[in-house]
């Protein structure tokens, strides 16, 4: 939701370090496996009870992964490789944040693992639909819009990094969130499909 609605606020900063990275010389691809290896190390940094690190890792992450897709656009150069890479670094990076989770705190492993499956179930309508769809966005495929999107899993995320005493509390809302959205984008695929029909 955050994504669609409130990017055009961010946008002046992500274009200007967009800009900064291309007179560097630097490729979209180099920032989305900047962007990786950032975020890769947030779990090690949550492994390490080190919190705050943790989150501005997750960010500065999550900030590269939105200027490597307008350095792509810039340079009109978006390509299957580059979206392959940016949508499957992005779901390491979380998955691993929830395994670091889940190796400090046994007791809610339960909870990590129907998150996981929520986080797996709303992922698979959003390729599925993006690979079916005739419809295209300023991404190389059809963007669904919904209540969970990055930026709103980033801040559930970082709750659940930070407030460890409701840990289990802020993962089970963070299920329902996008459990509600993997329906919500199911319904819309509905819609889409028998249209064409």
């Amino acid at each position: 939701m955050l994504d669609t609605h409130a990017r055009k606020y961010v946008n002046p900063i992500i274009n200007l370090t967009s800009k900064t990275f291309l007179k560097c010389n630097m490729t979209p691809n180099q920032v989305t496996f900047l962007a990786f290896i950032i975020g890769i190390s947030t779990s090690i940094f949550i492994y390490l009870n080190l919190p705050i690190t943790a989150c501005v890792f997750l960010w500065i992450s999550g900030f590269l992964d939105a200027v490597d897709g307008a350095m792509a656009r810039a340079k009109k150069n978006t390509t299957p490789w580059g979206t392959l890479m940016d949508i499957t670094f992005d779901r390491i990076v979380e998955i691993s944040v929830i395994i670091s989770l889940a190796v400090r705190f046994e007791h809610l492993r339960f909870n990590f693992l129907i998150l996981t499956s929520c986080i797996l179930f709303s992922m698979t309508i959003f390729l599925t639909v993006g690979a079916l769809s005739d419809k295209n966005g300023i991404k190389s495929f059809y963007y669904q819009a919904g209540i969970a999107e990055r930026t709103e899993g980033f801040i559930l995320l970082t709750l659940m990094i930070l407030c460890t005493n409701y840990l289990g509390l802020i993962t089970n809302i963070f299920s329902v969130i996008v459990l509600i959205t993997a329906i919500q984008r199911m319904v819309e695929a509905r819609k889409i499909f028998l249209k064409v029909k």
